[in-house]
């Protein structure tokens, strides 16, 4: 019946089957959610686009994703710049010289550095074992113990120690006074939400929601002549090998009665006294106006299977059993997996799509 059975109408769901219909293929998109754009997905409430699924800021340096996500959204012109909150004090992320200012109460970039090549030589590390020993090699005592370890630890609900270093490659500093969270040229959010944008994405395709995979092709086994997966891939082959592991996440959004909450978007909390990571003010985003304002509260916790997987743990032991999970899906032969959970691997959002609008070539 259908060229296309697309599983999942996140991004990837979505490009592989705009280009594909324009190809002239015939495509049937299905999600077992009740809504499209997965993890992007926005609502309204209030007339404030919400990120149900955490904070999605798009951002990047592809040229031609840039232009390709244009042909389907107008984006507004919002710079991520969070902050973090340890205990009484502020600072601005990424680290940078309004960091370090506020932390040392100096003021130029040589002050900076030498405070932090004096804190990494006192602690004369060499071979860094952990994560901790990482961290502190990179940016010394100070940094580590306020912006880095236990927001680390609520993100992966393990001790810094029992962490592996390679989590940690590099803790960029800017020994400039720039908030911009991002280096990339292009950085902005879609004006009326990531939903209008799937759903400009997959106009003209046929779409089916609430719809679960392996019972479709249970009844219907020769719906489609391939296969495009963006689904958990031990989950399409029943966790045969075992469970591949990932971090979720709880949130908890709520809306108040107050024009402005916090004063920006996104606002982390590194303290160990405070359960969750960080608070968005979804207004923010949209610089809005409205009356009344939605927050939205992240607390990581353990994945199990049923929950939502956000964060694959890409260590060597999960690596290798995906690296056996993907000798099975080449077997499969009219089954492409795609998309953050179909690779394992954790996707930006221009990632996701060049990555699709790569793939499409030779489906």
């Amino acid at each position: 019946m259908y060229d296309y059975l697309i599983v999942g109408a996140g991004l990837y769901g979505a490009v592989c089957a705009r280009e594909l219909t324009d190809r002239g293929k015939r495509c049937l998109v299905i999600d077992r959610r009740s809504h499209i754009a997965g993890n992007t997905y926005t609502e309204q409430v209030s007339g404030i686009h919400v990120h149900k699924y955490g904070a999605h800021i798009f951002h990047t340096k592809d040229e031609e994703v840039w232009q390709y996500v244009n042909r389907f959204a107008t984006f507004n012109h919002y710079i991520n710049s969070p902050v973090a909150v340890y205990g009484d004090e502020l600072y601005n992320l990424p680290f940078n010289m309004n960091t370090f200012s506020k932390m040392w109460g100096i003021r130029t970039p040589a002050e900076a550095k030498a405070k932090i090549a004096q804190q990494v030589a006192e602690l004369g590390i060499t071979q860094p074992q952990n994560l901790e020993e990482q961290a502190l090699s990179l940016v010394g005592r100070d940094v580590y113990t306020k912006l880095v370890k236990s927001y680390t630890e609520k993100q992966w609900g393990r001790d810094c120690r029992e962490l592996p270093a390679f989590i940690i490659k590099r803790l960029p500093c800017r020994f400039t006074y720039d908030n911009n969270y991002f280096n990339d040229p292009h950085q902005g959010i879609p004006t009326e939400g990531y939903t209008a944008m799937a759903a400009n994405l997959l106009a003209g395709v046929e779409v089916r929601l609430g719809v679960d995979f392996h019972r479709l092709i249970r009844s219907e086994p020769q719906i489609a002549r391939r296969i495009i997966y963006t689904g958990c891939i031990d989950e399409y082959f029943g966790y045969r090998l075992g469970a591949l592991r990932y971090r979720s996440l709880r949130f908890e959004t709520q809306e108040l009665p107050e024009e402005n909450h916090q004063g920006n978007a996104v606002v982390n909390y590194t303290g160990p006294e405070v359960p969750y990571t960080r608070v968005i003010e979804h207004k923010h985003f949209a610089f809005g106006t409205q009356p009344t304002t939605v927050i939205t509260r992240e607390y990581p916790c353990e994945w199990q299977p049923g929950q939502e997987p956000y964060y694959p743990i890409n260590d060597e032991e999960n690596n290798a059993l995906y690296a056996a999970y993907r000798q099975l899906a080449e077997a499969e032969g009219n089954v492409h997996f795609g998309g953050r959970l179909g690779q394992y691997r954790y996707y930006d959002m221009d990632q996701v799509i060049r990555t699709a609008l790569d793939d499409v070539q030779t489906l």
